[in-house]
């Protein structure tokens, strides 16, 4: 295992690389159809969009995540137990 410092750069590598894993494959799939030319496709898309989405999230992560806590910031209600609402 890693060392907690390496989260910064661990966690948005992992997030990138599952973001684009699963959405070139998609995307190409939809793009050009599965067949014998598929995985190489694929893997080229993967190697385009990839480094533009780690360093996206890398650079980008923490201010989107700030913004979202902005958005978020409403507390549930309390609904007292047995109102008819």
């Amino acid at each position: 295992m890693l060392p907690k410092k390496y989260l910064p750069i661990v966690a948005p590598l992992l997030m990138s690389i599952l973001m684009v894993f699963i959405m070139t494959g998609v995307i190409t799939a939809y793009n050009t159809g599965v067949d014998a030319g598929f995985p190489g496709r694929w893997a080229q898309a993967f190697v385009v969009a990839w480094p533009i989405a780690f360093t996206i999230i890398f650079t980008m992560g923490k201010r989107v995540q700030g913004f979202a806590a902005k958005i978020c910031t409403k507390e549930p209600e309390n609904k007292l137990a047995g109102s008819s609402e």
